[in-house]
């Protein structure tokens, strides 16, 4: 049987399980590995998924190093230059589609109704603030400048609170399920259950856009998330795209099936 490692941390992961049993459905023996365990011996396992990393964003460069030596000894999905790229937002600057306007600096910030402003590097919304007071929104991203991070500042987009955010999900190339995602900072409160999200049918636009940002990535990915917005407009934008260690809302639909599927293809 093949041996797959699904690398993990300490903390709750509560589609864990749930992947693994759909891997064993389909021929694969997964096992739960924290990412930086000291005595795994990664050269076991026919490949490492690379899934509920979340306490990377700390040790960003001790977790890029790990992809790289995992990397030289198995199969890592996704691959570890598309993880280096992606775990700092910046990448959102080479996309060639629309993305949510954004300011990469403190300085001669554009004038909006209100602010989201955040680092480059980090998970859910931590160190993010939402204001409408464009001197606190600079302030922020000074703080985070001093620092030695990138700020991003962006508008916030009022759309989201009814809307939500779409999220697209891909296994190894293919539309698996869309899911529309409660805002993080909807009525100025963080909102950090990633499984507050209802199935959506995406519409052909949104499903147009994310492929065109999933076709300039020339490489096999075992799974994406392309989060998308529209803007005041209604045209389709990127928000993020996750291609490290999303939530995958694998409980929805045959999800979870298509997650074991895809990743038996790749192996």
């Amino acid at each position: 049987m093949t041996l797959c490692a699904y690398a993990t941390y300490e903390g709750p992961d509560d589609e864990k399980e749930l992947a693994i049993e759909a891997w064993g459905e389909v021929g694969i023996e997964g096992r739960a590995v924290r990412w930086d365990d000291p005595d795994a011996d990664w050269s076991a396992f026919d490949a490492v998924v690379v899934r509920s990393t979340w306490d990377y964003v700390d040790r960003r460069e001790e977790f890029l190093d790990w992809t790289r030596r995992v990397s030289a000894v198995t199969r890592l999905l996704n691959p570890a230059d598309v993880i280096a790229a992606n775990t700092d937002k910046t990448y959102l600057r080479t996309l060639e589609v629309p993305i949510v306007p954004t300011h990469w600096s403190s300085t001669d910030l554009p004038d909006w109704p209100e602010y989201v402003v955040k680092p480059t590097v980090s998970a859910g919304a931590r160190d993010t603030v939402r204001t409408a007071d464009r001197q606190a929104a600079a302030a922020h991203a000074a703080r985070l400048e001093a620092s030695g991070r990138t700020p991003m500042v962006q508008p916030y987009l009022a759309m989201v609170e009814d809307e939500g955010e779409t999220s697209l999900l891909y296994f190894n190339g293919r539309l698996s399920h869309t899911v529309r995602r409660t805002p993080m900072l909807a009525h100025g409160e963080t909102k950090r259950d990633n499984r507050l999200a209802q199935l959506r049918d995406p519409a052909p636009d949104q499903v147009e856009l994310a492929e065109k940002v999933l076709a300039a990535i020339p490489r096999a990915l075992l799974y994406a998330r392309v989060d998308l917005v529209r803007l005041p407009d209604g045209t389709p934008a990127v928000i993020e795209l996750e291609l490290t260690e999303p939530y995958l809302y694998l409980r929805e639909g045959a999800a979870a099936g298509d997650f074991a599927r895809a990743l038996s293809e790749l192996i």
